[in-house]
């Protein structure tokens, strides 16, 4: 929030509760901060997110709602966060040491159970989803173990904050649409309770109209649903239209908005959001961006050779980013394969061919029709 020190009232704080026991989830005027400073990161406008964290540790203290919020920000700040990032080990430790404060016995009594419990929930799953995006197994397995208990005890708080949606609609939908994905898990699936596909929708829908500090979350990961498990692209654009508007400065949000327009074929609009943010300089933008051009220029423009250098062009770009690019590279490895294919080098076609499905997540989508 812009010049937020310069505007909250100084008399204002000094009846504002100081104690790191208060209950945020109650205080409105917390709530808004809160709020504001979500949009904020999300936006990539870190300096007014860093006034947002500012206050909430003047009225919060010690609250472990703080080390969540500049843990998000790190991440965001940072991203793509790697493991070999700088600000990794910072992360990591804000978020340790939010889950150790949320999980402390002596923890407020039962009325600040919830806004404990969610910000509890955040750390942890924003800690598994930086080390799943970076295939890092030998972390997510443990830290995935002890956050069952957590997890189950957010279905009864929903009542209470409809953030706790994203969490019940998440383990709803995956519990039972990932081990038909991949159905290696399904031994594994059937030692937790069952899960509600549709349910697990509707909830994640609810948190994205009304949460407090999930919003954002709640529709990206709708819209990974819609794409890649569902293979439904139209309703997956309204969701990635609505992230990119609300946060213009976001590079995966946009890049996840072109593959959605590429998918459905309207390649003249995915070409001019790529010209309009062509200064986007984050370097995994910059790295994505010519395999979606070699998209547009092999299938809108006929341009195999330009297509060709593209492609090229983002499969060594992406390389850079570990297993957090693979998604990006086999498209683009798929392109090349298709490619070869078109100029009759079948050994070339079955290489590039492999070296997609090697890095490929969702196997059936290749861009080939």
């Amino acid at each position: 929030m812009r010049h937020l020190k310069n505007v909250i009232p100084a008399l204002l704080l000094l009846f504002m509760p100081l104690s790191s026991g208060a209950q945020i989830l109650g205080d409105t005027f917390a709530i808004r901060i809160i709020t504001r400073g979500m949009q904020n990161i999300y936006n990539f406008r870190f300096g007014e997110a860093g006034e947002a964290s500012d206050s909430l540790a003047v009225l919060y203290p010690g609250h472990p709602v703080i080390d969540l919020f500049d843990g998000m920000r790190v991440y965001w700040e940072n991203f793509p966060l790697l493991p070999t990032s700088d600000a990794t080990l910072q992360f990591e430790n804000l978020m340790r040491r939010c889950i150790d404060k949320s999980e402390k016995e002596t923890a407020p009594s039962p009325a600040y159970e919830a806004e404990y419990l969610l910000t509890r929930m955040c750390a942890r799953g924003l800690l598994l989803l930086f080390y799943a995006d970076n295939d890092m197994s030998g972390n997510v397995i443990p830290l995935a173990a002890s956050t069952y208990r957590p997890l189950m005890l957010s279905f009864g708080y929903t009542s209470r904050c409809t953030d706790f949606y994203y969490f019940t609609g998440v383990y709803n939908y995956y519990r039972d649409a990932y081990p038909q994905v991949y159905p290696v898990y399904k031994a594994v699936a059937f030692m937790f309770p069952p899960g509600d596909m549709q349910l697990g929708l509707r909830q994640l829908e609810e948190c994205g109209q009304t949460s407090i500090a999930l919003r954002a979350e709640a529709y990206f990961i709708l819209s990974w649903i819609r794409l890649n498990f569902e293979r439904d692209a139209e309703e997956a654009l309204p969701l990635l239209l609505h992230l990119v508007d609300s946060y213009p400065n976001n590079p995966l949000y946009r890049i996840c908005y072109i593959k959605n327009l590429l998918l459905l074929k309207r390649y003249g609009e995915a070409e001019e959001v790529l010209e309009r943010y062509r200064a986007d300089r984050n370097l995994f933008y910059s790295s994505v961006v010519p395999v979606l051009e070699g998209i547009i220029q092999e299938k809108k423009y006929f341009n195999t050779e330009l297509a060709f250098s593209n492609y090229k062009t983002g499969v060594s770009a992406l390389s850079a980013f570990g297993a957090y690019g693979n998604e990006y590279a086999a498209y683009g490895y798929y392109g090349l394969s298709r490619l070869a294919a078109l100029a009759g080098n079948n050994h070339e076609r079955r290489n590039y061919r492999r070296q997609a499905q090697s890095l490929a997540e969702f196997r059936d989508i290749t861009f080939d029709d």
